[in-house]
């Protein structure tokens, strides 16, 4: 697997003073978030950290109780996930969701959208070519197939709405490391297409591999934010935040 260039100039995700609230349970504190354009940064940390929160905040899943979301100077902050997703980000959730009526080839075509503005345009075939294992079952109902298959499926579906900014929660979650490895090939081509990501990955090896920039987070706050090289030579601090 390569390892992805510097970032390309310019900020395309900007997140400021983000706090979120479940009822009572104050879950994220003050977050702030940038993400360039062409960029890809894992927000890594222990369960229950906050990172998919900050996910579910920036699609609309979870309004925010203060703060600001802007992709690419519009503010999306308190905004409906369906708008949150026309305005060019897409979203690939922990929990593997799937239309488990319709077949593979249907799931995909339920996800193709034109391209935001300056977005790469993804193609059933390009899907193919990632997860072959989905051409092989492309007439399958999607509630049959195994849960790796089902990640695969759902990444593939969120790619072609031909957003310019993915979030992917937890992708490698529970999978094979054949399995790993694809999805791993497949973050890294998408930077390589300009698509910029914020991944969520427990897996920190694999996170290192694929990201240009790391944020480490902790009690609903960033506590670090740098390079992966930066983060590894921190040996502390990946004792006192991601060690288990």
């Amino acid at each position: 697997m390569s390892t992805p260039s510097a970032p390309a100039a310019g900020t395309l995700l900007d997140v400021r003073g983000l706090h979120v609230h479940y009822g009572k349970s104050h879950v994220l504190h003050g977050v702030d978030l940038r993400v360039a354009r062409n960029e890809v940064v894992s927000l890594l940390g222990r369960n229950g950290s906050g990172r998919s929160t900050a996910m579910k905040a920036v699609m609309g899943l979870a309004p925010p109780s203060s703060g600001s979301i802007r992709l690419d100077g519009r503010e999306l902050a308190g905004a409906r996930p369906y708008t949150v997703c026309r305005a060019g980000i897409g979203y690939v959730p922990e929990e593997r969701e799937v239309f488990a009526n319709l077949t593979v080839d249907e799931n995909l075509r339920m996800g193709e959208q034109p391209p935001a503005a300056g977005a790469h345009r993804w193609s059933i075939e390009q899907m193919f070519d990632y997860f072959p294992r989905l051409k092989e079952r492309r007439n399958t109902r999607a509630g049959s197939m195994s849960g790796g298959e089902q990640q695969m499926l759902t990444i593939c579906r969120s790619l072609l709405g031909n957003p310019r900014l993915m979030l992917i929660d937890e992708p490698t979650e529970g999978l094979a490391p054949r399995i790993v490895a694809q999805v791993g090939e497949c973050i890294v081509d998408m930077h390589r297409k300009g698509l910029s990501v914020v991944l969520v990955e427990q897996k920190l090896a694999i996170a290192l591999k694929v990201s240009t920039r790391v944020c480490v987070m902790g009690h609903g706050r960033i506590v670090f934010e740098g390079t992966p090289g930066e983060l590894t030579a921190d040996r502390q601090l990946v004792a006192d935040w991601l060690a288990v």
